[in-house]
């Protein structure tokens, strides 16, 4: 339904026909803009990094989270991150274990909580209270999971994360195009750090010129692709933009018989699964293939087969801007 969004090339009708959005993403704007100035930041008591995108998901700001806060383990520090739990059916603030229920962590951060276990991760609807909470239990840095457009703490780092390959797709606000907020919200960034992903798809034909530090330019690859090579895998996800994931399951050597493409945080319901199965078999199918973060939703007898789940882990390697990033985080934690 929303493809339209990343269509840098819109044909000539688009315009017309999607006049109702066009103007309701004016109120949009105009909300934005008096959310922003009726909200009087706090400063937390350890620095905050802030990692967010300008576009509604697909960024790939999960990794690029993760990857910091692996660096300033390296560093003697002790991060913790604090995110609201998207998708989440509880309220209250929690500090995620490693155990804990999907439903009351959030994919995102359990997934990070899994693949970094020394971090400490808090998630709750106020990031202000889960920064105190953060402090008083030892941690001495902040990541600020999905906060460009949080405003209730003081950053001391915005860490703005695009796909290279399409950053901001056809560069309408909400609901006409995928823009969280215009670019030039950017200037009110007292210190940003621009981070690109997918950098080794074809870029796009011309980046944005954003008042941002770097660029850190990086790209995504499999943990281990042995166990897809060769064999016939049917594609499942909520993402975004699945086409990034088919092209990765290919490159692991999958072959690639069937997908079916689901929102992003999607809860997979005994029925999805059924029919899932039904359609891998069909398509013939050894195997079904998700995401990480999709499978964390997932209970482990809904993995097993025919055909059985299997989730494609990915890491993030930089190719660039690794001297930009270690500036900007010795001048955070100075």
């Amino acid at each position: 339904m929303t493809g339209f969004w990343w269509r840098r090339d819109e044909p000539g009708w688009a315009e017309l026909a999607l006049w109702p959005l066009s103007f309701a993403s004016l109120a949009y704007r105009a909300a934005s803009v008096l959310a922003r100035g009726s909200v009087r930041p706090v400063k937390a008591g350890a620095p905050v990094i802030s990692v967010g995108n300008l576009v509604v998901g697909g960024a790939g700001k999960t990794p690029v989270a993760l990857e910091l806060a692996e660096r300033l383990l390296r560093r003697g520090k002790q991060p913790a991150l604090l995110s609201r739990g998207y998708g989440r059916r509880a309220r209250h603030p929690v500090e995620v274990s490693e155990r804990m229920p999907c439903d009351l962590a959030g994919d995102e951060p359990l997934l990070l909580k899994r693949r970094c276990p020394r971090l400490r991760v808090l998630v709750g609807p106020r990031r202000a209270l889960l920064a105190s909470q953060a402090v008083a239990r030892g941690a001495d840095v902040l990541l600020l999971d999905d906060g460009l457009q949080h405003h209730e703490l003081e950053r001391d780092l915005d860490v703005v994360v695009m796909d290279a390959s399409n950053p901001l797709g056809n560069g309408r606000l909400l609901p006409r195009g995928p823009l969280r907020e215009p670019l030039d919200s950017l200037r009110r960034v007292r210190r940003g750090l621009l981070w690109l992903t997918r950098c080794d798809l074809p870029r796009a034909a011309e980046l944005p010129r954003l008042p941002l530090s770097g660029p850190v330019e990086s790209a995504f690859a499999a943990r281990d692709a042995r166990p897809l090579e060769g064999k016939a895998a049917f594609l499942f996800a909520g993402l975004a933009r699945p086409p990034s994931f088919d092209a990765l399951a290919r490159a692991c050597g999958a072959k690639v018989v069937g997908s079916r493409w689901f929102g992003d945080h999607h809860a997979y319901s005994s029925r999805d699964l059924r029919q899932l199965r039904r359609a891998a078999e069909l398509a013939g199918a050894e195997v079904l293939v998700t995401t990480e973060k999709d499978a964390v939703r997932l209970a482990p007898a809904q993995l097993t087969g025919p055909p059985p789940i299997a989730s494609l882990p990915v890491d993030l390697r930089i190719l660039a801007g690794e001297e930009a990033l270690d500036a900007a985080l010795d001048e955070v934690l100075r």
